[in-house]
């Protein structure tokens, strides 16, 4: 088993050190041991961890939900939890795809408004000049 530092696991796992502390701050991650010396030590389940984090943010969940997801992955949570956050996730994502559907309708929609009402529309918001009264 490898020991490493803070530094270290950053360089290993493409993330910063100062990402591995707010995780560690926010409870993501679990707080690593000491050395008689106090300096932390990591042992390569972080590296997996990290990795768990990294996809997971991928994956659109949030750091509180990667949080709770830790926390249930450290006290033997069953596959069928796990597959209903997934599931949750999932359709949390396809009511996100079918409103950004609806706004590209709509914005394509307007690309094809004919220009002459655009125009009108444009001078609806413009204020008059003194001279034109």
């Amino acid at each position: 088993m490898e020991l490493m530092t803070r530094g270290e696991l950053a360089k290993k796992t493409g993330v910063s050190p100062a990402a591995i502390r707010y995780y560690e701050e926010h409870n993501i991650l679990p707080a690593p041991r000491r050395r008689s010396n106090g300096y932390r030590f990591y042992t390569d389940d972080y590296v997996v961890k990290i990795q768990l984090i990294k996809d997971a943010k991928t994956l659109g969940y949030s750091l509180k939900e990667i949080a709770e997801i830790m926390d249930m992955l450290s006290q033997d949570i069953d596959l069928d939890t796990l597959r209903q956050i997934v599931h949750l996730k999932h359709e949390e994502i396809e009511k996100k795809i079918k409103s950004l559907r609806l706004i590209q309708d709509l914005l394509s929609n307007l690309l094809k408004t004919p220009e002459k009402k655009v125009q009108v529309y444009l001078e609806s918001f413009r204020v008059p000049k003194q001279d034109d009264q």
